[in-house]
């Protein structure tokens, strides 16, 4: 019984932080590169790309293999910051993609909805556009062509 309440809960709060995981058919190497294709091909800036796993191991220390990718519209962006400022803090958006412990490839994001919830906005065409978004470009880099 204990065990079915902890995985009732855990899924609570990955909803409530409205984190979306998917998985991906490929690697996590060409996982992050179809990224890279797929954001590029809608014309969207590529900002940077951390190495999180690299940067644990050079500290000394271990983490799943794990690259976070970020990237955005600053069209869509700017129209966001200048209903509230605060918005930047969330932005531009990202992609992380790491290795579970059991070496499945997942792509994880935050659903558009949360911008709307946790800053002052009145735009749910421009999150809905994040969403569509977030969802094609994952699909997208994570299929199995």
């Amino acid at each position: 019984m204990k065990k079915i309440l902890l995985v009732v809960a855990l899924t609570f709060s990955v909803f409530a932080n409205d984190i979306i995981v998917k998985n991906s058919c490929v690697s996590l190497d060409k996982t992050v590169h179809n990224i890279y294709d797929v954001v590029e091909s809608k014309n969207l800036n590529i900002f940077a790309k951390i190495n999180h796993s690299g940067n644990a191991k050079m500290v000394g220390m271990k983490l799943n293999k794990s690259i976070m990718v970020i990237f955005g519209n600053p069209k869509l962006g700017t129209k966001l910051m200048q209903q509230d400022m605060t918005v930047g803090l969330d932005l531009p958006l990202r992609i992380l993609v790491y290795e579970d412990d059991k070496g499945q490839v997942k792509m994880a994001y935050r659903d558009g909805s949360w911008l709307a919830d946790k800053h002052v906005l009145d735009a749910p065409k421009l999150t809905a556009k994040v969403n569509k978004g977030m969802e094609y470009f994952t699909t997208t880099a994570g299929s199995c062509k």
